[in-house]
């Protein structure tokens, strides 16, 4: 049995009804490319943290969708966490992004795994734990990612608070200078060949009067 397609009234009215005043707020975003001028959409949803999980399996319900990435911001007392997906994937005209946006108090970073649901998700949240200090409960692999085993602890280079990369820390790449010491790449120098000027048959010659 195929499964409907849904319009973005649709889905939103899905999640609105479903979640209430767990939804802090929630649009469709309309924007128009290319020639011919398709409108595309995108659905936001701020939610709050418990809702996440619900809401990623109310997406599921609908169609399995592709987690496109998992965003995140630091911003000043809290870090905001963005899942973009994409639903109905394959669909002309019908394929819609969805973004979740739930927003974690500093003083309590914590969010559930989402791997279970989305397998991939790891990768996204493993980032989030080295960079941003967010705790991701449940993670299966709660290895660093990017950063060297001896990277400080408690060091996150995507705060913007005294968690952040210290001063001490940042180097000034743009100011480094080339080594002196070193030989100047050999750069061969190509022989230029002479052009022959093209002598126009005389079938292309202008002809002229009594000729």
């Amino acid at each position: 049995m195929t499964e409907p397609v849904l319009s973005p009234e649709q889905i939103m009215e899905r999640f609105t009804s479903k979640f209430g005043t767990g939804i802090k707020a929630a649009r469709i975003q309309e924007r128009r490319e290319g020639k011919k001028k398709n409108p595309h959409y995108t659905l936001w949803f701020d939610l709050d943290r418990e809702l996440l999980r619900p809401a990623i399996e109310t997406l599921i319900g609908i169609r399995f969708p592709h987690l496109s990435v998992i965003g995140a911001n630091d911003l000043g007392d809290s870090i905001r966490l963005v899942y973009i997906f994409s639903i109905q994937y394959g669909e002309v005209k019908s394929e819609y992004m969805v973004t979740f946006a739930v927003n974690l108090p500093k003083t309590d970073l914590t969010i559930p795994t989402i791997s279970d649901l989305i397998p991939g998700a790891v990768f996204g949240e493993r980032e989030k734990q080295e960079f941003l200090g967010v705790k991701v409960i449940g993670i299966p692999d709660g290895r660093r990612l990017f950063l060297p085993e001896d990277f400080p602890v408690g060091v996150y280079p995507w705060r913007k608070d005294e968690t952040g990369i210290p001063e001490g820390m940042v180097k000034d790449l743009w100011a480094s200078k080339r080594p002196t010491d070193r030989p100047a790449p050999v750069v061969e120098i190509k022989e230029m060949c002479e052009i022959e000027p093209e002598v126009p048959d005389d079938k292309d010659k202008p002809k002229t009067e009594g000729s």
